[in-house]
Protein backbone atom coordinates (compact mmCIF):
# COMPACT_ATOMS: atom_id res chain seq x y z
CA UNK A 1 0.00 0.00 0.00
CA UNK A 2 0.92 3.40 -0.85
CA UNK A 3 0.02 6.43 0.68
CA UNK A 4 -0.81 9.32 -1.36
CA UNK A 5 -0.83 13.59 0.00
CA UNK A 6 -1.41 16.76 -1.96
CA UNK A 7 0.42 19.33 -0.43
CA UNK A 8 -1.31 22.99 -1.01
CA UNK A 9 1.61 24.91 0.10
CA UNK A 10 2.40 25.56 -4.12
CA UNK A 11 -0.19 26.17 -6.55
CA UNK A 12 -0.77 24.20 -8.52
CA UNK A 13 -0.42 21.77 -5.41
CA UNK A 14 1.79 19.17 -5.36
CA UNK A 15 2.05 15.53 -4.41
CA UNK A 16 4.06 13.38 -1.85
CA UNK A 17 3.91 9.67 -1.37
CA UNK A 18 5.47 7.02 0.64
CA UNK A 19 4.71 3.25 1.83
CA UNK A 20 2.75 1.85 4.77
CA UNK A 21 5.94 0.11 5.32
CA UNK A 22 9.61 -0.30 5.07
CA UNK A 23 8.90 -3.45 2.69
CA UNK A 24 6.60 -0.56 0.76
CA UNK A 25 9.58 1.93 0.48
CA UNK A 26 11.78 -0.95 -1.10
CA UNK A 27 9.47 -0.44 -4.29
CA UNK A 28 9.39 3.24 -3.93
CA UNK A 29 13.01 3.02 -4.03
CA UNK A 30 12.94 0.62 -7.16
CA UNK A 31 10.85 1.76 -9.40
CA UNK A 32 11.19 5.37 -8.71
CA UNK A 33 10.89 8.87 -11.42
CA UNK A 34 13.38 10.80 -12.66
CA UNK A 35 11.26 13.73 -11.50
CA UNK A 36 11.57 12.09 -7.82
CA UNK A 37 12.94 13.87 -4.74
CA UNK A 38 13.31 11.53 -1.95
CA UNK A 39 13.15 12.56 1.66
CA UNK A 40 11.96 9.47 3.43
CA UNK A 41 9.05 10.43 1.63
CA UNK A 42 9.01 10.82 -1.79
CA UNK A 43 8.12 14.43 -3.38
CA UNK A 44 6.97 13.82 -7.84
CA UNK A 45 8.16 17.20 -9.02
CA UNK A 46 7.27 18.77 -12.45
CA UNK A 47 9.64 17.64 -15.92
CA UNK A 48 11.85 20.51 -15.44
CA UNK A 49 11.84 21.66 -12.05
CA UNK A 50 15.06 21.88 -9.81
CA UNK A 51 15.27 19.61 -7.16
CA UNK A 52 17.59 21.66 -5.03
CA UNK A 53 15.19 24.86 -5.35
CA UNK A 54 11.84 23.21 -3.75
CA UNK A 55 10.26 26.21 -2.14
CA UNK A 56 10.22 26.34 1.74
CA UNK A 57 6.97 25.90 2.17
CA UNK A 58 6.53 22.51 0.39
CA UNK A 59 9.86 21.17 1.74
CA UNK A 60 8.43 21.83 4.86
CA UNK A 61 5.18 19.60 4.04
CA UNK A 62 7.92 16.79 3.04
CA UNK A 63 10.03 17.23 6.55
CA UNK A 64 6.80 17.27 8.48
CA UNK A 65 5.31 14.39 6.77
CA UNK A 66 8.81 12.67 6.89
CA UNK A 67 9.14 13.40 10.87
CA UNK A 68 4.95 12.23 11.55
CA UNK A 69 5.75 8.83 9.38
CA UNK A 70 8.76 8.06 11.81
CA UNK A 71 7.95 6.32 14.84
CA UNK A 72 11.57 7.32 16.30
CA UNK A 73 11.45 10.54 14.75
CA UNK A 74 8.29 11.71 15.70
CA UNK A 75 9.24 11.09 19.68
CA UNK A 76 12.07 13.74 19.36
CA UNK A 77 12.50 17.04 18.35
CA UNK A 78 15.22 19.08 16.13
CA UNK A 79 15.15 16.21 13.36
CA UNK A 80 17.10 16.48 10.58
CA UNK A 81 15.90 15.25 7.17
CA UNK A 82 18.06 14.63 4.01
CA UNK A 83 16.71 15.04 0.95
CA UNK A 84 17.90 13.92 -2.59
CA UNK A 85 17.07 12.80 -6.00
CA UNK A 86 15.64 9.60 -6.74
CA UNK A 87 18.52 9.06 -9.17
CA UNK A 88 20.94 9.56 -6.33
CA UNK A 89 19.73 7.17 -4.45
CA UNK A 90 21.88 3.83 -4.22
CA UNK A 91 20.70 0.46 -2.84
CA UNK A 92 22.65 -2.78 -2.78
CA UNK A 93 22.16 -6.67 -1.41
CA UNK A 94 23.68 -5.38 1.56
CA UNK A 95 21.66 -3.10 2.85
CA UNK A 96 18.74 -3.63 5.44
CA UNK A 97 15.04 -3.07 4.15
CA UNK A 98 14.30 -0.30 3.26
CA UNK A 99 18.14 1.54 3.99
CA UNK A 100 19.68 3.24 1.11
CA UNK A 101 22.61 5.56 0.65
CA UNK A 102 23.95 7.69 -1.93
CA UNK A 103 26.08 7.71 -5.38
CA UNK A 104 26.75 11.13 -4.41
CA UNK A 105 26.82 12.66 -1.25
CA UNK A 106 27.24 15.93 -2.71
CA UNK A 107 23.76 15.77 -4.35
CA UNK A 108 21.89 16.02 -1.09
CA UNK A 109 20.38 18.72 1.55
CA UNK A 110 19.14 19.21 4.55
CA UNK A 111 16.39 20.44 6.33
CA UNK A 112 15.90 20.74 10.24
CA UNK A 113 12.58 20.12 11.81
CA UNK A 114 12.35 21.36 15.10
CA UNK A 115 9.44 20.45 16.52
CA UNK A 116 6.42 18.57 15.06
CA UNK A 117 3.66 21.20 13.58
CA UNK A 118 0.48 19.28 14.35
CA UNK A 119 -1.22 21.56 11.70
CA UNK A 120 0.66 20.92 8.87
CA UNK A 121 0.46 17.12 9.41
CA UNK A 122 -3.29 17.37 9.87
CA UNK A 123 -3.98 19.52 6.91
CA UNK A 124 -1.60 17.04 5.01
CA UNK A 125 -3.50 13.91 6.38
CA UNK A 126 -6.95 14.86 5.31
CA UNK A 127 -5.77 14.72 1.55
CA UNK A 128 -4.47 11.23 2.60
CA UNK A 129 -4.94 8.50 -0.29
CA UNK A 130 -4.72 4.72 0.00
CA UNK A 131 -3.98 3.05 -3.43
CA UNK A 132 -2.37 -0.34 -4.25
CA UNK A 133 -0.34 0.93 -7.21
CA UNK A 134 1.50 -0.95 -9.95
CA UNK A 135 4.75 0.70 -9.29
CA UNK A 136 6.45 -1.05 -12.14
CA UNK A 137 3.73 -1.05 -14.31
CA UNK A 138 3.61 3.22 -14.23
CA UNK A 139 7.50 3.12 -14.13
CA UNK A 140 7.32 1.85 -17.62
CA UNK A 141 4.36 4.06 -18.90
CA UNK A 142 6.19 6.82 -17.96
CA UNK A 143 9.44 5.85 -19.18
CA UNK A 144 7.52 5.36 -22.61
CA UNK A 145 6.28 8.62 -22.77
CA UNK A 146 9.16 10.20 -22.08
CA UNK A 147 10.97 8.43 -24.97
CA UNK A 148 7.98 9.07 -27.36
CA UNK A 149 8.27 12.87 -26.39
CA UNK A 150 12.18 12.66 -27.04
CA UNK A 151 11.67 11.49 -30.34
CA UNK A 152 9.34 13.61 -31.67
CA UNK A 153 11.41 16.33 -30.43
CA UNK A 154 14.30 14.42 -32.23
CA UNK A 155 12.35 14.32 -35.56
CA UNK A 156 10.80 18.38 -35.26
CA UNK A 157 14.69 19.40 -34.73
CA UNK A 158 15.71 17.37 -37.58
CA UNK A 159 12.77 19.09 -39.74
CA UNK A 160 13.40 22.33 -38.59
CA UNK A 161 17.34 21.82 -39.66
CA UNK A 162 15.93 20.55 -43.15
CA UNK A 163 13.79 23.62 -43.76
CA UNK A 164 16.74 26.12 -42.30
CA UNK A 165 18.94 23.81 -44.68
CA UNK A 166 16.61 24.30 -47.71
CA UNK A 167 16.20 28.01 -46.76
CA UNK A 168 19.72 28.53 -47.05
CA UNK A 169 20.60 26.83 -50.04
CA UNK A 170 17.54 28.98 -51.90
CA UNK A 171 19.10 32.29 -51.14
CA UNK A 172 22.68 30.80 -51.92
CA UNK A 173 21.24 29.85 -55.20
CA UNK A 174 19.58 33.68 -55.51
CA UNK A 175 22.38 35.45 -54.81
CA UNK A 176 24.44 33.41 -57.32
CA UNK A 177 21.89 33.60 -59.82
CA UNK A 178 20.85 37.44 -59.04
CA UNK A 179 22.04 38.71 -62.53
CA UNK A 180 21.04 35.80 -64.51
CA UNK A 181 18.72 37.70 -66.40
CA UNK A 182 20.79 40.50 -67.15
CA UNK A 183 23.11 38.49 -69.00
CA UNK A 184 20.46 36.84 -71.77
CA UNK A 185 21.46 37.07 -74.99
CA UNK A 186 18.73 39.61 -75.46
CA UNK A 187 19.51 42.15 -73.17
CA UNK A 188 22.86 41.74 -74.39
CA UNK A 189 22.15 42.03 -78.36
CA UNK A 190 20.12 45.19 -77.45
CA UNK A 191 23.21 47.26 -75.44
CA UNK A 192 25.46 46.07 -78.29
CA UNK A 193 26.78 48.53 -80.62
CA UNK A 194 28.14 46.01 -83.18
CA UNK A 195 24.35 45.23 -84.77
CA UNK A 196 23.57 49.79 -84.75
CA UNK A 197 23.42 51.55 -88.37
CA UNK A 198 26.18 53.87 -88.94
CA UNK A 199 24.34 57.04 -88.26
CA UNK A 200 22.73 55.84 -84.53
CA UNK A 201 24.80 58.32 -82.72
CA UNK A 202 23.19 61.37 -85.33
CA UNK A 203 20.40 60.84 -82.62
CA UNK A 204 22.53 62.73 -80.19
CA UNK A 205 23.67 66.27 -82.55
Amino acid sequence: MVYYFESTAVNPPAFIYVGKDKVENEDLIKFGWEEDVCAHVYLRMKPGEAWSSIPEALLEDCAQLTKANSIEGNKKDNVTVVYTPWSNLMKNASMATGQVSFHDPKMTKKILVSVRQNAVVNRLNKTRAERFPDLRSEKEDDLKRKRKAERLAREEKKAQERQEKKEREEKRWQKDHAYDDLMNEDEIAASSNQDRDADFLDDFM
